[in-house]
């Protein structure tokens, strides 16, 4: 019997686990923090064993392979004594790509790419087709796997999990955009990350599609040297493509696919913001790849209700909008979020710095920002960027006091925006933890 290890025991490293024990695997799920009573309750009931709060060598040492969770690091202790024994280690997507035949339409890029995903499975789903939403969202996608029988999946991919992808083949692969982030997993070398993410058209025939977006200048740059045999469609907002998705007119969104176009304005779509024209873009030719009617998709495009924690609006106190872009864990997804502003903007931002680059935000906060609150445990670098471009800079120890403060410095007709450019783990459990504690301190306002 073939011993799997599963590291992490949290959503994906348990569907791994279950999936693995429907195959007749010897299973074992060792995770260094606590695991959820939830995950252990699952646990139990398949009659898996388990550790917490410790990686015990030699009950994984022992492992013919090991699944990963995404958040561990590759230079993490156990990982590299595992990587010298030449363990083979995967991701949970690997994994469970093994065990179905399903069509796979896989999205991966630096922004946008829950967005982009929640839609395509959105349009998938209204058009009556048998579909799982999973990767970086909603159930594990192993989980998926072991316990029903869809035709199709839609998965979010993080450069994290592609690393760990060596055979998976998707059918569908969609790489939005690639700009810096992450690049302390990467041994700050960018080029690291640009393979990465180009990692998901890797087993990709000719009979699979790669649709990209034709305006991302690194893209541009590296496709030739990292597609080979798929089919390419592109989707732009700057100039026409003969096959894929543009604009016309500049309001005007054309999808055309082998010669049988479709159109909608875009003050139609639910998403606004020029980042969204490219979600719906790319969810859009997903969709007209696997012969979707344009009815549907036309339809799905502008009743789509966004997702939490991604331009979320929460309310309006005062006449000031709240807004929680809690997601927003980089500094170009926080970019997005302040050029879709139209009013003065009391920002918050901060956390756990990636080796962030504030320059690119300069201008925009210099045109959109009227006062920012830094929600980290580390701030300098924040006031350093910004002192001098913007008036009132001050430091907030909790969600609830970076709300009082951003409620005293905004006036009516104007913006509160949670959008940090940064992680949480600082402060908070996670991103989402971030933006449920800020909504919570904004609805007792």
């Amino acid at each position: 019997m073939n011993r799997l290890v599963v590291l992490g025991g949290a959503e994906s490293g348990i569907g791994a686990a279950v999936l693995a024990k429907k195959n007749g695997f010897d299973v074992f799920v060792s995770d260094k923090g606590k695991i959820k009573d939830d995950y252990k309750s699952m646990l139990s009931l398949n009659k898996i064993k388990f550790e917490e709060e410790k990686h015990t060598e030699e009950l994984i040492l022992n492992a013919d392979e090991i699944v990963k969770s995404p958040g561990i690091n590759d230079k993490s202790s156990i990982i590299k004594v595992a990587l010298k024994k030449g363990i083979p280690i995967i991701s949970e997507i690997e994994f469970a790509s093994r065990y179905t035949n399903a069509k796979i339409i896989g999205i991966t890029g630096t922004n946008g790419k829950t967005t982009a995903t929640s839609l395509t499975y959105h349009i998938l789903k209204n058009a009556g087709l048998n579909v799982g939403l999973g990767g970086n969202i909603g159930k594990s996608f192993a989980l998926q796997v072991a316990e029903n029988n869809y035709d199709y999946y839609v998965l979010e991919l993080s450069s994290f999990q592609l690393d760990g992808m060596f055979k998976t083949r998707l059918n569908i692969a969609v790489l939005l955009n690639i700009t810096p982030d992450h690049l302390d997993r990467y041994e700050y070398e960018f080029e690291n990350y640009i393979r990465s993410k180009f990692r998901i058209a890797q087993n990709q025939t000719s009979n699979d599609v790669f649709i990209y977006c034709k305006d991302d200048e690194i893209t541009n740059k590296y496709i030739n040297l990292n597609i080979s045999e798929a089919k390419l469609i592109p989707f732009s907002i700057k100039e026409t493509v003969e096959e894929g998705a543009f604009l016309e007119n500049e309001s005007e969104l054309i999808i055309n696919i082998n010669n049988n176009p479709i159109s909608m304005s875009i003050h139609d779509l639910a998403l606004q913001g020029k980042h969204n024209i490219y979600n719906s873009m790319a969810a859009g030719i997903a969709a007209k790849v696997l012969e979707i009617r344009k009815d549907i998709i036309r339809d799905s495009l502008s009743d789509f209700e966004n997702i939490e924690h991604r331009l979320e609006f929460v309310t309006k106190v005062h006449g000031i909008d709240f807004i929680n872009d809690s997601k927003a864990t980089n500094v170009n997804s926080t970019w997005y979020a302040l050029e879709s502003m139209n009013s003065p903007v009391v920002w918050i931002v901060g956390g756990i710095d990636k080796g962030n680059d504030y320059n690119i935000l300069k201008d925009l906060v210099k045109e959109k920002v009227k006062a920012i609150i830094c929600l980290g445990t580390e701030n300098e670098k924040i006031h350093k960027a910004f002192s001098g471009i913007v008036p009132s800079i001050v430091d907030a120890s909790t969600a609830d006091e970076a709300v009082k403060r951003s409620y005293q410095l905004a006036k009516n007709g104007d913006v509160v925006l949670l959008s940090p450019a940064c992680a949480s783990f600082d402060m908070f459990e996670n991103f989402e933890d971030r933006g449920r504690q800020f909504k919570k301190a904004v609805r007792s306002l």
